[in-house]
């Protein structure tokens, strides 16, 4: 087994590679314990129970791209309001940066997040709508962090991709969340919605810590990029009806002690912006550098489930280790169906998803497969989850998707996580170069890969081989019983081929300025873009 230090080195950036000496994260912290909750409605319940768990003086940050003050985190609530109102009357310092967004009527969620800006706010909290990103930017990034001052090794936190909002609290039999959003008509009334969030404790508690902090307290205004915003909050200000700006943060507590034994290294997104981030000015693609850096190191299989997945200059990085690798497969899965529907919405993003897939599939004919979910009922299931597991070694779970906008344009946050502890089960070194396979990254996807293929137990999922072959005659089985008529019981399983649409020329030529310019932008500065480089 690699010498710690090497094997961190191998896979994970080193501080050079993170390419941003304006920040003060380390590169990656040790003695972690990491626990991937599968579905919203698992990560939701453990989010009641860490946050009731803070007392008067301990702290509660978050971030969202999407909050609903009246979402139920359990069946019989609390809501995210009572939850986080609760808190703050109890003496709680709760902080928190929302995405201030775009209208509603664009299928944005501006009217919720001020919402909810206003709705903690009558209780003691301070909320932030955070506008400081690109124009058609947003801040995508989905933290919770709960502090204990007095006792660090209480310390918890939640990141990934799993917003405080309507329909998320799903859980595996994917019926939907009872309080829906607005979604594509092939989603149903309660959207079936498929999704990860990381479940943190240890040293990486207090890297998460500080990237709340540095956007806290940037001090250009929240409302810089929008000053019509900026008029109407500073009017509700002088009314005394609006908290524009950040109040100071409490002490920073000192990190929370080892607990576990995982490496997790801390990824971001931020754009090239002006006013500049002071803790980015050049911005930071950490999360672009950190997945090709993993991906030059995949020799056997790449399992990826992803919301979107555009943009070739994404794909190339994967194409090219497909071609250098004949032995290296590529498991995607991916939603059916865009989860907006009309053709404005739909077909820029499937322009761009085509685009990609065709790329891939030249790259390595027979050894991409994309698949998308459905339930028992046959209701197409929407997949928001950000996941990629490299060889069973290095596993990464965030806010981010496979696509530009995700890598160079809106601000991200993701967690690579480096298992030390090898796992025993054959093959116990599947890529073949002495890394062997890791117990997180390994029980990471044979866990999706289970529910999925409506499997109780790992036989045949273990090795990468076998495990694609498990999930090829699993859809064709589905897709034959569909074929047939549905007759007979319905064959197990849940995912089935993805078939793309192909576009006309006529929607081609206009559906890809806007995919250029609104789907997929580009956040890097110039000199990046000319070297085509991350």
């Amino acid at each position: 087994m690699p010498e710690p230090e090497d094997d961190a080195r191998a896979w994970l950036l080193t501080t050079a590679e993170r390419d941003n000496p304006a920040t003060a994260i380390p590169a990656w912290t040790a003695g972690n314990d990491a626990v991937p909750l599968v579905h919203g409605a698992a990560y939701f319940d453990r989010l009641v129970d860490a946050v009731e768990d803070l007392g008067p003086g301990d702290h509660l940050f978050f971030t969202d791209w999407r909050g609903d003050p009246d979402e139920k985190l359990r069946p019989d609530g609390p809501t995210v309001d009572e939850l986080f109102s609760r808190a703050a009357r109890r003496g709680v310092c709760v902080r928190g940066l929302v995405w201030r967004s775009h209208w509603d009527g664009l299928s944005f969620s501006k009217e919720q997040n001020a919402s909810l800006d206003r709705e903690l706010e009558e209780d003691g909290a301070v909320v932030v709508r955070d506008q400081r990103v690109r124009r058609l930017g947003s801040h995508h990034q989905k933290l919770v962090i709960c502090r204990h001052p007095q006792d660090p090794s209480r310390d918890i936190a939640f990141a990934g991709g799993i917003d405080l909002g309507h329909t998320r609290r799903d859980d595996a039999e994917h019926r939907g969340d009872p309080q829906p959003q607005d979604m594509s008509d092939a989603y149903g009334d309660t959207p079936p919605w498929h999704d990860v969030q990381l479940q943190l404790r240890g040293p990486v508690v207090g890297v998460l810590d500080d990237c709340f902090r540095e956007r806290w307290d940037d001090p250009t205004s929240p409302a810089s990029e929008n000053p019509v915003a900026w008029l109407h909050d500073k009017t509700l200000q002088w009314l005394g009806r609006n908290q524009m700006d950040a109040t100071p943060l409490p002490e920073q507590p000192p990190a929370p002690p080892e607990c576990g034994p995982h490496l997790v290294q801390t990824l971001r997104t931020y754009p090239k912006v002006w006013p500049a981030f002071p803790f980015a000015p050049e911005g930071e693609r950490s999360i672009a550098r950190g997945y090709t850096k993993a991906l030059t190191r995949a020799r056997r299989l790449v399992y990826l489930e992803d919301q979107y997945l555009w943009s070739t200059d994404i794909a190339d990085h994967l194409a090219s280790s497909l071609r250098e690798h004949e032995t290296l497969q590529l498991v995607v899965v991916v939603p059916r169906v865009p989860d907006q529907q009309g053709a404005f919405s739909e077909r820029p993003q499937q322009h761009g998803q085509g685009q990609a897939m065709e790329l891939l599939q030249e790259a390595a004919p027979g050894r991409v497969h994309v698949f998308d979910l459905e339930n028992h009922e046959g209701t197409p299931v929407y997949v928001h989850a950000k996941v990629c597991v490299v060889d069973d070694v290095w596993a990464e779970v965030g806010s981010d998707n496979m696509n530009r906008r995700s890598w160079t344009h809106d601000s991200e946050l993701s967690n690579a996580v480096l298992d030390p502890t090898q796992d025993p089960r054959e093959p116990r070194d599947p890529a073949g170069l002495g890394d062997g396979a890791r117990t997180f990254a390994r029980d990471l996807r044979l866990e999706l890969g289970r529910e999925h293929l409506d499997r109780t137990d790992d036989e045949g999922l273990l090795d990468p081989d076998e495990f694609v072959a498990a999930c090829v005659a699993t859809a064709d089985a589905l897709e034959a019983w569909y074929a047939g008529g549905r007759v007979g019981p319905r064959p197990p399983g849940r995912i089935r081929p993805h078939r793309r649409p192909e576009l006309t020329r006529v929607e081609q030529l206009w559906a890809t300025p806007l995919y250029r310019l609104v789907h997929d932008p580009d956040g890097r500065p110039l000199r990046l873009r000319r070297r085509h480089t991350f």
